[in-house]
């Protein structure tokens, strides 16, 4: 049986790993963007030429009504079949510490990063089908101590805290409520950090697994949590980092 898919930031990075491996696995995927429309029909076209479907949607998250237009655009679109699988991914990243931190800034990291994602599944839910998942894509960020984050880490924990609670009030339908948590990856956004030798050396020197993070490493822990494998976990965090930051690595 076909099941529907909303990914939200689906037009680059984890997000298009997502959606990929989401209609690889048989959904059909909506393709949410926040403006970057041509990067959307970008990944809406790999899915396509891959044998898939998929359609883009569009809402600017932090905007007034962005929750309901999605939510309505997807909703008509899927009609009486419902959504089986509903991928929180979007975000927005910071690199304040609590002293530069502006009241601003925090305002919309907890609008975009917590706010959006709580009201899209609250609005969202009579649509969810029985037996249907629920994925939010956290941070590493929430384990370890990194000052110019201070505002990022915030939003994740909030956002890392939603799933064992929501987990317990919809696990009667069969839906599970997880969370996956990834180090660095390298996507257009990490480009120009990783582009810098030290800097990607240095990360890949304290990852258990000796490198940095592709999209796909995520989105295939996704698409394990989101398909029939995954119906046993949920409420938890999954730590997707490779080992990065565990503690001190024996070069010997």
């Amino acid at each position: 049986m076909t099941k529907n898919a909303l990914v939200t930031g689906a037009s680059r990075g984890i997000g298009r790993a997502v959606a990929l491996r989401l209609a690889a696995d048989g959904a059909v995927v909506a393709v949410h963007h926040g403006g970057n429309e041509v990067a959307a029909k970008e990944t809406v076209a790999l899915i396509e030429k891959a044998g898939g479907r998929a359609f883009p949607v569009a809402a600017r998250f932090g905007e007034p009504g962005a929750v309901d237009r999605l939510a309505d655009a997807v909703t008509s679109a899927f009609g009486g079949d419902g959504l089986d699988i509903l991928v929180n991914n979007a975000g927005i990243s910071s690199h304040s510490s609590i002293g530069t931190l502006t009241e601003e800034e925090l305002d919309r990291l907890l609008a975009v990063n917590v706010k959006t994602p709580m009201l899209l599944i609250q609005r969202l839910l009579p649509a969810l089908n029985d037996g249907g998942r629920i994925v939010t894509v956290g941070s590493m960020a929430t384990r370890i101590a990194v000052q110019t984050q201070i505002g990022y880490t915030v939003s994740k924990a909030a956002i890392e805290a939603l799933a064992p609670t929501l987990a317990n009030e919809l696990g009667r339908r069969g839906i599970t409520v997880n969370t996956v948590a990834p180090g660095p990856i390298r996507t257009d956004m990490t480009e120009p950090m990783l582009a810098i030798p030290e800097a990607a050396t240095g990360l890949a020197a304290i990852t258990a697994l000796g490198r940095i993070g592709e999209p796909e490493d995520v989105a295939d822990v996704v698409g394990f949590l989101a398909g029939p494998g995954g119906r046993w976990i949920t409420g938890r965090t999954l730590d997707v980092s490779g080992g990065t930051f565990l503690g001190p690595i024996d070069a010997g």
